[in-house]
């Protein structure tokens, strides 16, 4: 059996929205809105979900960079909620996380040597010479060379930059690598250079990811299960061929025909169009939440939210009628 290496429950992040004249809370945007994932030791989680569906804050909030509205989060069988800073200082030597924006997370007046380093010096690695021998060792390990230790940011390409941000994530050693749409602001072939990258080293280091991401194509070649988020919750999650192999909510269907087929000669499925847009944080619908926009609501789903219960084997859906309607019906 699996370690589980960390468990989320029932996390939930309200970010309040203050008027009036004594800026008192009026309304509040519900991030993420009840969301419970186990991530198991070795394995990588993907992600996935619209831009705005709260992926980036449930990330940020497991490694508490984002402190829960509520929930519980557990990190090798111990709550971490209850942590002081020190604690969790120490905990970050064990729980990284790879930014979106290789540009914008790693500072321009630092050189590479001292952006790797400083996790290191954190962590109480006081000698200069021990830290220039670990940074080259992980700029060797991420395919960058000596000559990039006293160079700038802006002195690389996009690519090398997240090779840097990689290399600073992995300078701890840690367990769990939170990769924040790591590869969405590269090229086509820059990405897979990354995500190349990231296989090899979680080989290596058996490492642990939640890869979030917006590309369903790249989470289904990463991950081994994948979470499907819609305004705040998950809807969807199972192993990754079985939830691309037979998607049973509405929503994730409707993402999966939309992804391109690569290879002119076949057909890709009948394209599924969302009616509407998506519906505010700030006042979500009743019921089911995707409900508004569902091509197969029934009035139950707007007066009910449905459970989130396991359909198959490792499968588990938030749908009253998952699997069960189809368009040919």
């Amino acid at each position: 059996m699996p370690n589980i290496l960390l468990d989320a429950r029932n996390i939930v992040k309200h970010f309040p929205i203050k008027g009036g004249v004594f800026l008192k809370e009026i309304a509040a945007v519900k991030a993420v809105d009840g969301v419970s994932l186990t991530i198991d030791e070795g394995e990588t989680v993907g992600l996935v979900g619209e831009s705005g569906c709260g992926k980036t804050t449930f990330g940020r909030a497991i490694l508490r960079l984002e402190e829960p509205t509520s929930g519980d989060i557990h990190f090798e069988g111990e709550s971490i909620l209850s942590y002081d800073k020190n604690k969790m200082q120490a905990l970050r030597e064990k729980m990284q996380i790879i930014f979106q924006d290789p540009f914008s997370s790693l500072n321009p007046r630092k050189t590479v040597s001292h952006i790797i380093g400083e996790p290191l010096l954190v962590h109480g690695m006081r000698s200069r010479k021990k830290r220039d021998e670990r940074v080259l060792e992980l700029l060797t390990v991420v395919g960058l060379r000596k000559e990039h230790m006293r160079r700038y940011p802006h002195q690389f390409s996009g690519g090398q930059r997240q090779r840097i941000g990689v290399a600073r994530a992995l300078a701890l050693n840690p367990k769990l690598i939170v990769c924040d749409e790591a590869v969405s602001a590269l090229d086509v072939s820059i990405q897979a250079q990354v995500i190349n990258l990231l296989k090899d080293l979680q080989d290596e280091f058996r490492l642990t990811y939640l890869f979030i991401s917006h590309d369903l194509s790249v989470v289904e070649h990463v991950s081994d299960r994948v979470a499907v988020m819609y305004l705040g919750k998950i809807v969807e999650f199972a192993p990754s061929q079985a939830l691309y192999k037979t998607p049973l909510h509405p929503y994730t269907q409707a993402l999966l025909s939309a992804v391109p087929v690569p290879d002119p000669a076949l057909k890709s499925s009948e394209r599924i169009i969302l009616k509407g847009d998506v519906p505010s944080p700030i006042d979500p619908p009743p019921g089911c939440s995707f409900h508004p926009r569902c091509l197969f609501a029934r009035d139950i789903c707007s007066k009910r939210e449905p459970e989130f219960r396991e359909i198959r084997d490792q499968h588990f859906v938030s749908c009253f009628f998952a699997g069960k309607l189809t368009l040919d019906k």
